[in-house]
């Protein structure tokens, strides 16, 4: 039988060098790449040049955070809309210099110390499940969930699942660890836990209720040593930006939650840009085995076309001045120093004498695009028609110290190309959409793209 894999011969790579040579552009790109990078040789100063940093509607959400090196964005993301909403509440400014609550934050490592010690129970009886049910250790779906496990990339359900039941407390009162800011290590072990309990249910799956219980105290344990005890009351007390001081006294993370951030975001739904032509849209998806708190809002999405989402991200910013949540894959065509994305930011094409002509739908189709970040809209560029966008205004978790102060603009070009997710209040939604919600959602396996995790 003839093996279907050709090695390649030396003919053929005397035939591939021989090519390279004849192009005296392949020398020059050569020459250059491997002096400065791809990205300094193939950026495209005329585009770059003409990305602005001006927009028609703005929301004002003052300082930049920071995730250090953690995959937190989607924690980070909603906090930064959550913060948003608590700043008027608390009536402090975060434009005023003078105002001495002007950076508040909420506690991202509250949140993800709840986030993993419910994931942890999530994986335990999701895995013990299919462990009763003779699920094969080697089958793909097994292999998925065990390589997939705790990592730090979640969904906007996902974060309102850990509020709603945790709340959320200013950043002085559960600030930043070692190993919140660097999750490398301590996620690794983790790992190893649930791996370990998972080997221990299949050895003998009449100890797997033991497992489950052992094994949650030993992540409680794990979770508490690297990131501290989390708080569950503090005393509360702050200045307004008009100067008067105010003393809420002993209140519950819930409390807090519920009194300054308000049920409204509980209430969002999750729209998504699903271009695969078999997912038609105003349908609502689902991904299996996707979650972190057990008995908590399944994570699902409904498929719009761009237009809309694009029309809900402008109008929720322009008539409720609201940031607004989303997702996107935020790799493609990125100058993270200057802060743009654009589709045509970068010649690569020319560089390489390669036409990358794949569109969308075969991005995600063959594995070269999913969603793997999320950040907040803080402002468009609308033009003089009033629907039609120009660019976004984009407040990242990167920091300040690059781009405009670690705010970025993105063409709307780009958003068509890369941007998958946006939350907006279900309100927002016509009659049909809404309806389509309370449909069964098309459910797709767990290794989907679009289960993808910011």
């Amino acid at each position: 039988m003839t093996s279907a894999l050709t090695p390649l011969d030396q003919s053929q790579l005397n035939d591939l060098g021989t090519a390279f040579d004849q192009r005296e552009a392949n020398r020059i790109a050569m020459n250059a790449v491997t002096q400065a990078g791809i990205d300094q040789v193939a950026h495209n100063y005329d585009r770059s040049r003409l990305v602005q940093h001006r927009f028609s509607v703005s929301v004002d959400n003052g300082k930049v955070t920071s995730q250090a090196h953690s995959g937190r964005c989607w924690l980070f993301s909603s906090l930064n809309v959550a913060r948003f909403v608590a700043r008027k509440a608390l009536n402090i400014d975060a434009s005023s210099p003078a105002n001495p609550m002007g950076d508040f934050e909420f506690s991202q490592n509250y949140a993800m110390y709840y986030d993993k010690l419910e994931r942890v129970n999530y994986f335990l009886r999701d895995m013990a499940a299919l462990v009763r049910a003779g699920e094969p250790t080697d089958s793909q779906l097994m292999q998925f969930l065990l390589g997939d496990v705790m990592g730090d990339g979640g969904q906007w359900i996902m974060a309102m699942n850990i509020y709603k039941k945790y709340g959320a407390v200013p950043k002085q009162f559960y600030p930043e660890t070692a190993s919140s800011q660097n999750t490398g290590e301590m996620d690794h072990q983790l790992r190893r836990l649930l791996h370990q309990a998972v080997a221990h249910m299949v050895a003998d799956p009449s100890k797997i209720d033991q497992i489950i219980a052992e094994t949650t105290q030993a992540g409680h344990r794990i979770l508490t040593i690297h990131l501290g005890t989390p708080p569950t009351s503090f005393d509360w007390e702050w200045t307004d930006k008009d100067g008067v001081f105010h003393r809420d006294g002993r209140i519950t993370p819930q409390e807090f939650w519920k009194k300054y951030v308000d049920a409204g975001l509980e209430d969002y739904v999750c729209l998504v840009d699903d271009p695969r032509r078999e997912h038609p849209k105003g349908t609502k998806i689902g991904i299996e085995h996707l979650g972190n708190v057990a008995g908590g809002d399944p994570t699902e999405y409904l498929n719009v076309p761009m237009d809309f989402m694009k029309d809900c991200a402008r109008r929720l910013m322009a008539e409720q001045g609201l940031p607004v949540w989303f997702g996107a894959d935020c790799h493609p065509m990125m100058d993270r120093k200057a802060g743009q994305w654009a589709t045509d930011l970068f010649e690569y094409g020319r560089v390489y004498d390669v036409d990358f002509d794949m569109d969308k739908e075969e991005r995600v189709r063959f594995g070269d695009s999913a969603q793997n970040h999320a950040m907040a809209f803080v402002g468009v560029d609308v033009a003089d028609d009033g629907t039609t966008t120009n660019r976004w205004r984009v407040e990242n978790s990167w920091g300040g110290d690059i781009a405009n102060k670690g705010y970025f603009t993105m063409s709307d070009d780009w958003f068509t190309e890369y941007v998958y997710e946006v939350a907006v209040p279900k309100s927002m939604l016509p009659e049909e959409y809404r309806k389509a919600f309370d449909q069964p959602a098309l459910m797709l396996p767990a290794w989907d793209p679009m289960g993808a995790l910011a």
